[in-house]
């Protein structure tokens, strides 16, 4: 049996077609109640947007010996699985319709047939340590209240405090529902919720297929399959060197940036947002054009190796040294992995590689991408417009527009909202404020790419938000223009250190010399020094450095 990928709902999942064993050598169930909560909130979500939407949960890794045969011995997924059957159990148990709590009985639990003397037999079999328990208290209806009744000391592992805790949150979140909510969830989970299952037909060949298997505490990755219908793919004497070449590259990157890799590959290839499982639309998007018609090696030699190495190059930016040339594409590149999204990375990548020896070229480049992101960035534009963007400018890109690609240009309307954001309360938009001010700081200080090594580079105001009554501050700005002021660019520094709560509301004189200052243990921002400089903080002196300030990021931006 080759290796096989299917797509199936959770009433087939946890059905006769599938008799679920963890192997002994699988770590114990550990999920907590974190993951757990994401787990029922990610249904939650799923269950408010479009009823024909599918809803993906990820994959099982399966070895499954007979093709024909239920019995799958579960190498990846044993976490998932265990959370989504004390989910069921908790809806099971909550369900007010005896029907819908039979359905989610026989999702847990096969239902015997007891005239045939067939005796009802869990879905899921855990390890050995923990079968036992699982199914007296989670697969056995009507035992919930009983397992969240234990207490630490009657518990013997873990993985049963994790099961008990796990099942407490839930039920707790999931009684606070009306019962045709949880029932609707149920029927979600049951028919709009897939798992990508794959399986393989014995131990020794996941272990040739996968390399790596949890028993070597490792999970597994999308990318670990690739590999192995790729290096599979190639000739036997190839093998060695294409496997060897492969792993170096995943060890360049770690094993879980590597991973990501393929999604920016996905991107970069088929120019479309991705509607399903990564390990799915992959192989049909980007490596069956490879490994079907024989040019395995080169999606190595030509795809995964001169990405890889770009990826390296931009996350670590240390294209030093290769000459002073190269030292823009560095400050470039340190100036865009502060940004609170990655959907940037796929055009950078596509530059990265494809001019790789044209720094002149790559300077233009991220400098129109550094702009475009950061103004989406100000405007937070969300996901799908901004994935949008970018998938059209790898579009132009390989039309061969270059770095004058339109999809760089902003309309006039993206200028002016932009603009309008900088001059708007900027402290309020956590992720923005931080990454416009390290820009501002290194455009006041004239020093390209600047890198703080500070641990801790906090935002600080300095007419603070709630000064005492009887403070300088309350007698030099009227109520509203405090209201109006306080969050405001011209009124905010940075620090290299963590906010000091009694420090914050000294008047000017006294924050400046023990708050702010270098006897104060501050250093580095030019942005600090510049309000060191001022006599007085006045509604004059700020609105006087809003207008510089904007004024210099409108004009690196170009958003005139």
């Amino acid at each position: 049996m080759p290796l096989k990928a299917h797509e199936h709902p959770l009433k087939k999942i946890f059905s006769a077609d599938f008799d679920f064993a963890i192997p002994h050598y699988q770590r114990p169930y550990a999920w907590g109640t974190e993951q757990a909560l994401q787990l029922l909130d990610d249904l939650e979500d799923a269950l408010v947007r479009d009823a024909a939407e599918p809803y993906f949960l990820g994959s099982l890794v399966l070895v499954k010996p007979d093709e024909n045969a239920p019995r799958a011995d579960v190498i990846d997924g044993q976490q998932r699985l265990t959370t989504l059957s004390i989910l069921l159990a908790v809806l099971r148990d909550l369900a007010e319709n005896n029907q819908a709590a039979v359905v989610l009985r026989d999702m847990v639990l096969e239902p015997g047939v007891a005239l045939d003397g067939i005796k009802a037999k869990p879905r899921l079999l855990l390890r050995e340590q923990d079968s036992g328990f699982f199914t007296t208290y989670v697969q056995t209806p009507g035992r919930l209240n009983d397992l969240l009744k234990l207490s630490d000391h009657a518990l013997a592992n873990d993985s049963h405090r994790a099961i008990r805790d796990n099942a407490k949150v839930l039920q707790e979140r999931l009684s606070s529902w009306t019962d045709d909510k949880r029932n609707a969830l149920a029927a979600l989970a049951r028919n709009r919720t897939f798992l990508v299952v794959v399986s393989t037909p014995d131990l020794a060949s996941a272990h040739r297929i996968f390399s790596v298997m949890n028993a070597r505490g490792l999970d597994l990755e999308p990318s670990d399959i690739f590999k192995s219908e790729v290096i599979g793919s190639i000739d036997a004497a190839q093998q060695q060197a294409y496997a060897k070449a492969w792993e170096t590259a995943e060890q360049n990157l770690g094993r879980t940036t590597f991973a990501d890799l393929f999604l920016h590959l996905r991107m970069i290839v088929a120019k479309a947002r991705g509607q399903r499982e990564l390990l799915i639309e992959f192989p049909q998007q980007v490596l069956n054009a490879y490994t079907k018609t024989g040019r395995a090696t080169s999606f190595v030699d030509d795809m995964l190796i001169p990405y890889a190495t770009a990826y390296t190059h931009l996350l670590n930016q240390d294209y030093d040294e290769y000459g002073a040339a190269w030292s823009k594409v560095n400050n470039w590149l340190r100036r865009l992995v502060q940004l609170d999204n990655n959907d940037w990375r796929p055009p950078a990548l596509w530059a990265l590689k494809n001019h790789d020896d044209d720094p002149a070229f790559l300077d233009a480049f991220l400098r129109r991408l550094e702009r475009l992101a950061a103004s989406m960035l100000l405007r937070r534009v969300y996901t799908t417009p901004r994935v949008t963007r970018y998938i059209e400018l790898l579009k132009q890109l390989d039309a061969g527009a270059g770095v004058g690609a339109a999809a760089f240009d902003l309309t006039a309307d993206e200028k002016q909202e932009t603009r309008e954001r900088l001059d708007a309360e900027l402290y309020k938009v956590q992720p923005v404020r931080k990454y416009v001010l390290l820009r501002l700081d290194e455009l006041l200080a004239n020093a390209p790419g600047v890198s703080y090594k500070h641990k801790t580079i906090s935002v600080e105001h300095v007419l603070p938000q709630k000064p005492r009554s009887d403070s300088q501050w309350v007698k030099d700005f009227a109520e509203d223009e405090r209201a109006f002021w306080t969050h405001r660019l011209g009124n905010l520094l940075l620090l290299n250190r963590n906010k000091n709560s009694q420090a914050q509301n000294y008047d000017f004189a006294t924050k400046k010399e023990k708050y702010f200052s270098p006897a104060a243990g501050v250093t580095g921002f030019a942005l600090t020094t510049s309000v060191i400089m001022e006599p007085v903080w006045t509604p004059d002196v700020l609105e006087r450095r809003q207008a510089e300030l904007t004024g210099i990021l409108v004009k690196e931006w170009e958003l005139n």
